[in-house]
């Protein structure tokens, strides 16, 4: 059983699925707003949280960006926004997942139970030590050289799949498909602005490379110096 906090203003949405998911045995609360969201997550930490985009007081991107800030609950986005675009920037604001309405509550519910796994799975992973670059993916910390670094969730979870395969050349559509939870390509942009990022954080850049070497017209593996 997982304990859920519903953000939905609509209540011929919210009353059934509530319903529906207590009947697969999980514990759900609800608010109507961004603002009584944040409060609500902040308050009873939730084991997650499935957070609807049109809501009456801020769009739901913005609530997302304001939890991040203070909190790594697991989010997952349930919305009729179905633009790739979208998509994209809800998932690099730190959304776990991303339904797009309609959907089912048994849709709904195996989404929640693949991000819970996830989380548990990472949680307890060792950490992970590339040359002088350790990933902790328990505190989700990550140093170099000793020194903290401070990044992203979303930079965090790329550093840590290359950090998983390191060695290995890591293809654009699988970050995509394993980071982001896409499966599909084009959006490769998506992955370049995020290595950009990472390097900048590392100390490095594209064309002096110390971890992140990109191998053209395959994808990226993360190595030490």
């Amino acid at each position: 059983m997982a304990r859920l906090l519903l953000v939905e203003d609509d209540a011929t949405i919210r009353t059934p699925l509530m319903r529906a998911l207590r009947e697969r045995g999980h514990a759900v609360a609800s608010v109507g707003s961004a603002l009584d969201g944040v409060q609500s997550a902040l308050a009873d930490r939730p084991d997650l949280v499935v957070l609807d985009l049109g809501l009456p007081d801020l769009d739901g991107r913005e609530m997302l960006r304001m939890l991040r800030a203070v909190s790594q609950v697991p989010v997952i986005v349930a919305t009729a926004r179905d633009d790739e675009n979208e998509m994209v920037r809800v998932l690099d604001t730190g959304a776990d997942d991303y339904l797009v309405k309609p959907f089912t509550a048994a849709q709904l519910d195996a989404r929640i139970r693949a991000v819970l796994r996830r989380g548990a799975t990472t949680a307890t992973d060792p950490a992970i030590t590339v040359g002088e670059l350790v990933i902790d993916p328990g505190a989700r910390q990550v140093t170099l050289a000793g020194v903290p670094i401070e990044l992203t969730p979303r930079e965090f979870d790329l550093l840590h799949h290359l950090a998983g395969r390191a060695g290995q050349v890591v293809t654009k559509r699988e970050l995509m498909t394993e980071v982001w939870q896409i499966p599909y390509g084009g959006a490769d942009k998506t992955v370049d602005v995020h290595l950009s990022w990472l390097r900048r954080k590392l100390g490095e850049s594209a064309t002096a490379p110390r971890y992140l070497h990109t191998v053209r017209g395959v994808g990226v593996r993360l190595g030490p110096p």
